[in-house]
């Protein structure tokens, strides 16, 4: 599960309220929230019925780290930086700004991190919710299945070959190729699962890219793009 704090907004986490939730009946509805605080986050509990441990530790407000372990109920979060560099194309002038991405991972999808961001691991996804009211799919603009458009009924979508939710033709297309994990509107991430030619977004190859209305996947010799609608 991955998730890009933001700079300005703080991030809450609950069972019920939140940017993230998560389905955990030891989880307060609107449990604990993250917000930046210069060069780090800071976690603080929202008066949670059962506490936040971080580290070990019960927290009513900490300071996270890179690899700093969240238990929430039966729920363990852990917490890696990775720095992917942002290249501005428009006048092709200069390639600038890392943009700083924070992972959570689920025990479900608990793997090292070295193989996260290489070309191996495929990792086990849990079923997500579709948020409320949001409308997401992705149509087919170039390839095979040309004209093809796929709703999102969950939000976790596998494109695949003939497999999946968004089961493609294309012959270049790796059996379970790449995911698309739908958190909110301004939270939905694609996720390269260890495929053989590679996933790319708006042209550019990645393991695990941020994605918005409007963008592109590039998937084989397919290209899909993303519409979101309230």
């Amino acid at each position: 599960m991955n998730v890009v704090l933001p700079d300005q907004h703080p991030l809450v986490i609950g069972r019920r309220q939140g940017d993230l939730i998560i389905e955990d009946p030891m989880a307060s509805g609107k449990h604990l929230q993250i917000r930046r605080d210069g060069s780090s986050w800071l976690l603080t509990d929202l008066g949670s019925t059962n506490g936040t441990m971080v580290d070990g530790r019960l927290v009513r407000e900490t300071s996270l780290m890179p690899g700093s372990e969240i238990v929430i109920g039966s729920t363990r979060m852990v917490i890696f930086v990775s720095q992917d560099e942002i290249v501005s194309t428009e006048n092709n002038q200069r390639a600038h700004s890392n943009q700083l991405e924070i992972a959570w991972l689920l025990d479900e999808e608990l793997v090292e991190v070295d193989e996260l961001s290489g070309s191996g691991a495929d990792v086990i996804g849990q079923d997500l919710r579709l948020p409320p009211g949001m409308n997401a799919a992705l149509e087919v603009v170039t390839g095979q299945d040309n004209g093809r458009v796929y709703r999102f009924t969950r939000g976790n979508v596998t494109i695949g070959r003939r497999i999946g939710e968004v089961p493609l033709t294309d012959v270049e297309v790796s059996r379970r190729h790449a995911v698309i994990e739908v958190f909110g509107k301004e939270m939905i991430f694609l996720r390269d699962l260890g495929s053989t030619n590679g996933t790319y977004h708006n042209g550019r190859k990645v393991s695990i890219a941020r994605v918005s209305q409007g963008d592109t996947v590039g998937i084989g010799k397919s290209v899909l793009k993303l519409k979101i609608s309230n």
